[in-house]
C-alpha cells in the first residue's frame, strides 16, 4: 500500500502519516532533513520527541531508495518525511533529479510493505521570485504528480483536516 500525504507547512500531513491503524512487525521513520542550524536542530528534536518509541528512525537526506530498500518487508510500515526536503537536498548536492526520481518511482512500484510518503503541496502559493525557486516548485509539482499516479491513496491536508483525493 502506497500513500501520499500532501499539504502546506504545518498542515498535519506528518501527524496523519504517522497514524497507525494496523499491526506491523516493524515501524520505520525515514527522515530526509539535515541539521543546518541550531533552530532546525531543535525542530528535529521536537519532532523526534513527538514520535512514539516504536518508530525506528533512519536518516536519508539523499540516499532515499537505498534507505527504504533495506527495510522492504511485507510486515513493515515506512513513513518518509519528507519528499520536499529530499528534493531540495538533491538540488543542493547537484544530483541528477530525473535519474533519482525515476529510481524512486521504480522502487515504489515494487514495494512490499506499507509506504507513506509526506510531501508539500507547493503549487498553491505565489510564484517564486528566483529561477532556482521556480525550478524547485516545478520539480516538486512534477514529483508529487508522479507519486500520486502510482499511489494507492492520496490525501490533501488543510488545517489538519484530511481530504481524500484518491483511494
Amino acid at each position: 500500500m502506497i500513500s501520499l500525504f500532501l499539504g502546506g507547512a504545518r498542515s498535519g500531513k506528518s501527524d496523519r502519516a504517522l497514524t497507525i491503524d494496523a499491526e506491523y512487525a516493524a515501524q520505520y521513520f525515514v527522515a530526509t532533513a539535515e541539521v543546518t542550524d541550531e533552530e532546525f536542530a531543535e525542530r528535529i528534536a521536537r519532532h523526534q520527541a513527538e514520535r512514539s518509541s516504536n518508530w525506528q528512525t533512519i536518516e536519508a537526506p539523499v540516499q532515499l531508495v537505498e534507505a527504504i530498500g533495506q527495510i522492504n518487508h511485507a510486515d513493515s510500515i515506512i513513513v518518509v518525511d519528507c519528499l520536499t526536503v529530499w528534493l531540495g537536498n538533491l538540488m543542493h548536492y547537484q544530483k541528477d533529479l530525473d535519474a533519482e526520481i525515476e529510481r524512486l518511482l521504480e522502487y515504489i512500484a515494487s514495494f512490499k510493505g506499507e509506504l507513506r510518503l509526506v510531501s508539500n503541496e507547493v503549487g498553491l502559493g505565489v510564484v517564486p521570485e528566483t529561477p532556482m525557486g521556480r525550478r524547485f516548485r516545478d520539480q516538486q509539482g512534477r514529483l508529487n504528480k508522479q507519486i500520486a499516479s502510482i499511489a494507492d491513496r492520496v490525501e490533501l491536508l488543510v488545517a489538519g483536516i484530511p481530504m481524500v483525493v484518491k483511494s
